[in-house]
């Protein structure tokens, strides 16, 4: 098995050259979308009665075992949800509903609820006008390179298979997630036993290598994959994804698992947020 796909000829080169130029664009347009990454401002903890930074309202939690939080808002406060007027009190569904509740609080900042991995909900805000947004530059990346197009095999693991990964902020615990097969990839004669986990009809790769903190984000950067017919799977460096949390400090992002820390230089993909004046964002 080679490290990478056969070199393409020309035409072929530049066809996929200008599909990768599109997904960046597109990728630089969905941040700045009024639910896009660089739109969110808070993420808070809702474990008592408390109030929340930038928002209107007190915020409570529902007794266990019910989906979200419970807000409390006079018709003054113009909060909305599911498109009614709170005046009194009102429950806010959280993403794990069939049916999420959507909070309104003018025509620019939006809300909704998630579930923690370890018990509660939280509450998000989304700024369409925030100060990221205002300053985004775009999002720096290498040149499409063929040679990061990488052909591995992929084996499905036993039913049941999971893997501890951390997460930024959540001081060392780790969360388990399923893992549906193994994925197997050469580089420079060295085979490399890899953990992507299932992230809606896709796998999520998440990934460092020598580039982190050099040239490219940090924590590490995210690949999204798909196993082909063939017991193949291919791994498009070209795609790989900066996370979440180098967009907005209110991310809490999965890091990468031992085996996923390669110790070469992945230069191919997205390296960082930047602003208008070519500095990081966010600074």
């Amino acid at each position: 098995m080679t490290d990478a796909a056969p070199a393409p000829d020309i035409r072929t080169f530049a066809a996929e050259a200008e599909a990768w130029k599109t997904y960046h664009e597109r990728r630089e347009l969905a941040v700045v979308q009024p639910l896009g990454n660089l739109a969110l401002v808070t993420t808070q903890l809702i474990d008592a009665e408390q109030t929340v930074w930038g928002v209107p309202g007190r915020w409570a939690p529902l007794p266990e075992g019910q989906s979200g939080i419970r807000v409390i808002g006079t018709a003054e406060d113009g909060i909305r949800v599911d498109g009614e007027l709170v005046d009194g009190e009102a429950v806010v569904r959280g993403k794990d509903d069939p049916q999420p509740s959507e909070i309104v609080f003018s025509d620019t900042v939006r809300g909704f609820v998630i579930a923690q991995a370890d018990g509660g909900y939280a509450l998000r805000v989304f700024d369409a006008e925030s100060e990221a947004i205002r300053q985004f530059g775009g999002i720096d990346a290498y040149d499409y390179d063929p040679e990061w197009v990488i052909i591995g095999s992929w084996s499905p693991n036993p039913e049941g298979t999971t893997l501890g990964f951390e997460h930024l902020k959540d001081d060392g615990r780790t969360r388990e997630e399923v893992i549906p097969g193994r994925i197997t990839f050469p580089r420079d004669g060295v085979e490399y036993d890899v953990a992507a986990f299932k992230s809606g009809r896709a796998l999520q790769l998440v990934f460092a290598d020598a580039t982190n903190g050099d040239t490219t984000y940090s924590v590490g950067r995210f690949l999204y994959v798909a196993p082909n017919a063939d017991g193949t799977i291919t791994l498009d460096f070209n795609r790989a994804v900066l996370p979440p949390c180098a967009f907005s400090y209110a991310f809490n992002c999965p890091l990468p698992p031992r085996q996923n820390r390669f110790p070469f230089r992945v230069e191919a993909g997205e390296k960082n947020v930047l602003a208008k004046d070519g500095s990081l964002l966010p600074g």
